[in-house]
């Protein structure tokens, strides 16, 4: 249930309107004025000190960002790949209608405050004329070698008042230097170009895909590093800071950075966040995904996620864009769990982000507007438990004044408390948020909001919580959602914190109920097929009669990594005996975001599938979900 009668607890009084409330405490203080000199009370008293590892200016400004652009773009889009494999002909890149501009303007519209684009991916290739490589937009016909998609978009994310940050993979399947010394220098005189030659950048992100497969030069072979100290991170981020002193690092390496992944693509952190790690140390996906309490670092989460199932363009997602109300969970579970968001714009092989991932991008930015348009409690009255010093610098209404420097707080011996708002009118809303002065560190542990309805306190609990109630940690914004209810009054309560409660601000909202999505974003599910296995690592696949197939499609297990299959062989045959092999190849990126795998071929007659598990991410025995086989009159 995600409302509930608190038992024990007294019934709301009868409410009376604000105005009147108002006028009965003017009257009130007139006839206690004698009494002030009684009471304690210090405009001056000092304010809370700060707890924990707290903020550096530069975290601060990107967390004030909430969401930005990812863009994808690179090869790979001209590959139908996620992840290329470092082999690709530089002649492939010749978009039509490469226009930066364009999306600039899409991603401001969708409410983006900046930009991170994918400048290198794992396949090597360069969206800038390095000077380091032949591997890069200079090598490829568009604009005769003479363009540079880095400038092009540094420039229009200025022009648009949007912020610029660069994606650098770490890993490059093309150089045949890579797992040797002498990479590193490369690497480092590329971010090197990256951030002399473009002006601000706010972020620099760094994959944690490291080592496997590649071209490498020709040796096309596996070659493994040590990601704890190949890449000597300490040195890099020395670098990084004199060349661009206010960006903030991503990496979830030993060595820490500014801010950390969260484990997962599929666009959540935890309901329970904490902005704390520890400085040094590997990090597991709990670490990551919820933070640690007692962290002696702040490091702060990122959401990223896709618009689309997959991080770069393919045909076959155009239908498969994430709906509205898919999107304004993700908002929900990443923003609004003290997180930012960010969001990835992949970009089509004509040069532009097509119309079904704009006009859903845009209509997102709609929609938050629409959400948090009205705050519910901005002209109530509201009251403080406890107040810091009796003081009106830390006084109940700072956390309805639009002001974020302001905040409630109470007393040092206090770290408990409670703040009553009180409605006008019964008001109807669905929506809490609040946020805490993350500047004096992260605080609330617990806390609890109730609703008076029908003269009753009611509790609510976050409907989109995976575990208890899920009102745990608060950090720079907690988002929580319920069915609408309607109210007198609402109360908020601080159960547990580190120390007396920073509290910047309160917001009650009223959203519009969205049609919610089937699982997965809509994406269908197979009809029954005789499936059995050979051999733990091969399936196979019998049909009544022989049809005329396109494609294969395979779904990873969505609980488990066990038995995920990272590459792969397929076959066809209509008698048994007599093989073709459709396919082979790689499922890229596919552990971190386990989404459906479309395998597509030349139409062929087959009777007989056979799937064949090259290589396992873990455990020795192939996992499924889900499969699907396409047949040519099917849509894929």
């Amino acid at each position: 249930m995600s409302v509930k009668s608190i038992g024990g607890q007294s019934a709301h009084p009868t409410y009376f309107p604000c105005q009147i409330r108002n006028l009965i405490g003017v009257v009130l203080m007139g006839v206690l004025s004698n009494m002030i000199d009684l009471m304690a009370v210090n405009p001056n008293i000092n304010p809370p000190s700060p707890i924990g590892p707290v903020p550096n200016e530069n975290q601060m400004k990107w967390q004030d960002l909430e969401m930005y652009a990812f863009i994808h773009y690179s090869l790979n889009t001209y590959t139908d790949q996620e992840w290329g494999f470092g082999d690709e002909s530089p002649d492939l890149f010749n978009p039509s209608d490469l226009d930066c501009r364009q999306w600039v303007k899409v991603c401001k519209q969708a409410g983006m405050s900046g930009i991170i684009f994918t400048a290198k991916h794992h396949c090597g290739f360069c969206m800038w004329p390095s000077d380091f490589t032949d591997y890069s937009v200079k090598n490829s016909p568009w604009k005769n070698g003479k363009g540079d998609v880095v400038r092009e978009l540094a420039d229009a994310c200025r022009e648009e008042g949007l912020k610029f940050a660069v994606y650098l993979s770490p890993w490059d399947r093309n150089h045949p230097k890579y797992g040797d010394k002498e990479y590193i220098d490369y690497f480092r005189n590329q971010l090197r170009e990256l951030l002399t030659n473009y002006g601000e950048i706010f972020e620099v992100w760094f994959d944690g895909a490291n080592g496997g497969d590649g071209w490498y030069g020709g040796a096309n072979e596996i070659r493994t590093i040590d990601r704890t100290t190949y890449y000597q991170w300490p040195e890099t981020y020395k670098l990084i800071r004199e060349l661009q002193p206010e960006t903030v690092i991503w990496n979830d390496g030993g060595d820490r950075g500014d801010l950390r992944w969260v484990g997962t693509e599929a666009g959540n952190v935890g309901e329970t966040n904490w902005s704390l790690l520890y400085k040094t140390g590997d990090t597991s996906y709990p670490m990551l995904h919820y933070g640690l309490e007692n962290g002696d670092a702040w490091v702060p989460a990122e959401t990223n996620t896709s618009i689309r199932p997959g991080w770069f363009y393919h045909e076959s997602e155009n239908e498969h864009v994430k709906s509205l109300s898919k999107l304004m969970d993700t908002y929900y579970k990443s923003v609004g769990r003290n997180s930012t968001l960010l969001l990835n714009f992949p970009i089509a092989p004509n040069g532009r982000i097509h119309p079904n991932d704009s006009l859903r991008g845009i209509a997102f930015s709609n929609m938050i507007k629409k959400v948090f348009e009205c705050n519910l409690v901005k002209n109530s009255c509201v009251k403080a438990s406890n107040v810091r010093g009796n003081s009106p610098m830390y006084q109940a209404d700072n956390v309805i004044d639009d002001d974020e420097s302001t905040y409630w707080s109470t007393d040092d011996d206090i770290s408990t408390g409670s703040l009553t708002f009180d409605f006008d009118k019964p008001t109807s809303f669905n929506r809490f948020l609040v946020e805490e002065n993350i500047k004096l560190g992260q605080r609330v542990k617990k806390f609890s909001i109730e609703a008076c309805v029908d003269g009753k306190w009611l509790a609510l609990t976050d409907e989109l919580a995976g575990n208890g109630d899920g009102l745990t940690t608060i950090g720079h914004r907690r988002i929580v959602c319920f069915p609408t209810v309607t109210a007198t009054a609402l109360r908020f309560n601080v159960d547990d914190s580190k120390a007396s409660p920073v509290i910047s601000k309160v917001g009650v909202f009223l959203a519009p109920e969205l049609t919610p999505d089937i699982p997965d974003s809509g994406e269908k599910r197979s009809s029954a097929l005789r499936i059995f296995f050979s051999s733990p690592t091969q399936m196979l696949i019998e049909l009544d009669k022989a049809q005329k197939l396109t494609a294969f499609r395979y779904e990873p297990p969505q609980n488990s990594k066990s038995g995920t299959i990272t590459h792969y062989a397929l076959y066809s045959s209509t008698d048994w005996t007599n093989w073709t092999e459709l396919a082979s190849g790689e499922f890229s990126n596919i552990v971190n975001n386990p989404i459906w795998q479309t395998i597509k071929f030349d139409p062929v007659d087959a009777r007989i599938i056979k799937f064949d598990a090259i290589r396992l991410y873990e455990g020795d025995r192939m996992a499924y979900s889900d499969i699907e086989l396409v047949g040519e009159t099917q849509e894929d």
